[in-house]
């Protein structure tokens, strides 16, 4: 169907644009939440979070790297 098909179907009401909320949008599961209770876990879901963790870790720390790599750039740049 054309945009001006749609358009005109539209006006003619006999199709409606749904407008979605944030609300209506599915909610991303939460892998793990600091201070959780652990005890009901696996040792298998224990070290899946752990590796979790670790690759967050990783990418945190290559996050402020590169925010470093900038500063430090900028202040050459502006001569501090």
């Amino acid at each position: 169907m054309t945009t001006a098909a749609a358009a005109a179907r539209f006006l003619r009401g006999e199709a409606k644009i749904s407008a979605k909320d944030d609300d209506d949008k599915p909610k991303k599961k939460i892998a793990h939440e600091i201070g959780q209770d652990l005890t009901l876990l696996s040792v298998e879901e224990l070290g899946a979070r752990v590796q979790l963790l670790r690759d967050e870790i990783q990418r945190i720390e290559a996050d402020m790297t590169q925010k470093r790599a900038s500063r430090s750039a900028a202040d050459q740049f502006f001569k501090r």
